[in-house]
């Protein structure tokens, strides 16, 4: 076994295969760049070595310097993460010429299986079922137009050497064959270093689904179930799910017959992933295999029990697998939600800055017995940069059932506290509500059919609305009882306590209530209803509220504003004042603030680069023309123009780096 193992990665994995190592008794060693100096992978690590800048290109995805580290450390192996040098073969061959394990597959495998288009040829020739497409290169933007007219539209334009939703683009017509070329080549220089393009079929209404394979490179190759990523956004997956709620056990035999199949074919050692196209009658397209650990891993190792990065590293060490076929059993459900530093109203735009605030669910057990699971590499006061990929955390629950690992998940998100950058848990938390998801009926189109218009917080139902309303009461009475005691009055809950008058207000919703304090509680008359006794132990200053009605449980978010709070709970955002009757009258008449108007200004919509600008001052645009392309966590985001116009004045440049809501352009008005 190794003495010691350097983690060529940051962030949450890196944290995951540190905890991995720890327990089997090796030691690791953290690498980081400039912008990771303080972070959590550095802290838990044994040892820790600066590698460069903080852009990527300059540090983690520089191999030399990682071998130098190696040298310098003395460690006998190397565990890649995912995405950075994961899946380059030559920086494999490189640690294996020096007499480093790579703990991953060889060379061959990542070479074979790391090429989309080489991987489809060798898929084909060993059985395994594949989409119909151009097996070679895309020289250019119109060459890509005639392909995609051979195939027929719609088409999926990918870099060859892609992952993780960059280089990807949806063509529909010649227009976005030649946009969607264009950008799929750049995100592919700048993510992966290699600019290759293809096209295939894109098949509507599929299913993305995957197999987890594991071998040992000793004739033992196994497949650990499958995992459902079909829920995502821009081809980037944001909830995975094991098993899938769509497979019956015939096909999940099949494709898990062909992934063994196809790694037999090259060879392969080490955990990989067979991803299929999954369409509504089952039938299944090999997409493309990925030569590494996979970042929803933690839902098949939370219904095998296997840990993937253990199996990794022990493989790697020379072990052969310690298990058959017929001792994978898949036990319960599992779910995954990506927690990323993004807006979701602001059309899941990237966001950057500290966490003042970070307070994720207890891992373990919750009350309702299911198991929580949350992988991060941040803590309070984590950094969120603009160098690296947004997820901030990766939070899981298993339960027996599918439904019961679905309700933990919704209860684990209302209860995670992020502040001091935008984030996508309020997006999460309504989509476990939504009842497409929970009745399983899914495809990698639910997002943009089900919220073609982007995400807006959800309006609860009056019910719903009404449990708003008792939160805001109980808490604003307990409010009221500890400024009785700071002012030296009874403050204590007692039978004789007198009634108090009170108005919620919740944007044009006034509920009339008349509340006491009793031995227990609160009790509660909302307009002239009864509604029994509101319990909780909140107090003040607590951002987490639990209020107890009707024998069920309310978690809220709860952050104060004058006269009440506002409150966040399953993907609703309200505020909730709770005044006096004169007071909510006055209120009522009060004018509406109207926000500034912005229509003649081109906003700069999240923190990023600046790095093409297409017009300049004085020109005349076209609706849906191209102004400009801001790079941001990898990603480049093509800003055109939503009416004709002309432009008055450009103030940036090609370079720059801005923030949110900077002016890029003024329009003439």
């Amino acid at each position: 076994m190794f003495n010691k193992i350097l983690i060529a990665n940051r962030g949450e994995i890196a944290c995951r295969v540190i905890r991995s190592a720890q327990k089997m008794g090796i030691a690791t060693v953290a690498v980081y760049s400039d912008a990771d100096r303080d972070a959590v992978h550095v802290a838990m690590a044994d040892e820790a070595v600066h590698i460069g800048p903080a852009a990527a290109a300059e540090s983690y995805l520089v191999a030399d310097k990682i071998i130098a580290a190696c040298e310098s450390t003395g460690a006998d192996a190397v565990h890649p993460g995912y995405g950075f040098l994961s899946e380059r073969s030559a920086f494999c061959q490189a640690l294996e010429d020096r007499g480093i394990a790579f703990i991953g597959p060889k060379p061959r495998a990542i070479e074979a299986m790391g090429d989309k288009i080489t991987s489809k040829k060798i898929a084909d020739e060993a059985g395994v079922s594949t989409v119909p497409g151009h097996m070679g290169l895309i020289d250019d933007a119109e060459h890509s137009v005639r392909i995609a007219a051979e195939i027929g539209y719609p088409v999926m334009i990918k870099a060859s050497a892609g992952g993780g939703g960059k280089g990807m683009r949806v063509a529909w017509n010649d227009d976005d064959a030649r946009e969607g070329f264009a950008r799929s080549k750049s995100e592919a220089a700048s993510s992966f270093g290699d600019d290759r393009i293809f096209i295939e079929k894109f098949i509507e209404e599929p299913r993305h689904i995957e197999i987890q394979v594991l071998g040992d490179g000793q004739g033992n190759c196994l497949y650990l179930g499958e995992r459902e990523c079909s829920i995502q956004r821009r081809n980037q997956k944001v909830i995975e799910e094991a098993p899938s709620p769509f497979l019956d056990a015939e096909t999940r035999r099949a494709m898990g017959e062909q992934s063994v199949a196809l790694a037999a074919a090259v060879d392969y050692q080490s955990a990989g992933t067979v991803e299929f196209i999954v369409d509504k009658d089952r039938n299944f397209y090999f997409l493309e295999m990925n030569t590494r650990l996979q970042v929803e891993h933690p839902v098949t190792e939370l219904i095998t029990g296997i840990d993937l990065v253990e199996q990794m590293i022990r493989v790697a060490a020379g072990e052969k697998l310690s298990f058959q076929q017929d001792d994978i059993k898949l036990n319960g459900w599992a779910i995954e939600s990506r927690i990323y530093a993004e807006d979701p109203v602001r059309d899941f735009l990237p966001s950057i800055g500290r966490l003042t605030r970070y307070r994720p669910p207890a891992e373990g057990k919750d009350a309702s017995g299911a198991t929580i699971r949350n992988d991060t590499g941040v803590v309070e006061g984590s950094e969120i940069s603009m160098f690296y990929d947004p997820m901030i955390a990766k939070l899981c629950t298993w339960a027996p059932e599918r439904i019961q690992a679905i309700d933990a998940m919704s209860a684990a998100l209302d209860g995670f506290e992020i502040d001091g950058i935008e984030h996508n848990i309020p997006f999460l938390a309504a989509l476990m509500n939504h009842p497409r998801w929970r009745e399983g009926r899914l495809s990698t189109g639910f997002i943009a059919e089900e919220y073609p218009d982007g995400f807006e917080p959800i309006e609860p139902s009056e019910d719903g609305l009404k449990s708003f309303a008792l939160a805001a009461l109980a808490m604003a009475q307990i409010n009221e009882a500890r400024q009785r005691r700071i002012s030296g009055a009874r403050f204590r809950p007692s039978a004789d306590a007198p009634e108090r008058q009170k108005v919620v207000c919740i944007g044009k919703q006034r509920f009339p209530a008349t509340c006491v304090e009793t031995l227990h509680g609160i009790s509660v008359k909302l307009d002239d209803a009864d509604q029994g006794e509101v319990t909780t132990d909140w107090l003040p200053g607590q951002r987490l509220a639990a209020i107890v009605h009707g024998g069920a449980t309310f978690k809220f978010r709860v952050d104060p504003v004058p006269g009440g709070f506002r409150m966040r709970r399953g993907g609703s955002d309200l505020t909730a004042k709770v005044l006096s009757p004169r007071i909510a009258e006055l209120v009522a008449l009060m004018p509406e603030k109207q926000p500034p108007d912005t229509s003649n200004l081109l906003l700069c919509p999240m923190p990023g680069l600046v790095i093409a600008l297409h017009v300049e001052e004085g020109a005349k645009v076209e609706q849906g023309q191209s102004l400009a392309i801001v790079e941001a966590m990898k990603m480049e985001n093509v800003l055109k123009a939503e009416k004709p116009g002309t432009i008055l004045k450009v103030p940036v440049r090609v370079g720059d780096s801005l923030a949110v809501d900077d002016v890029i352009m003024e329009f003439e008005r």
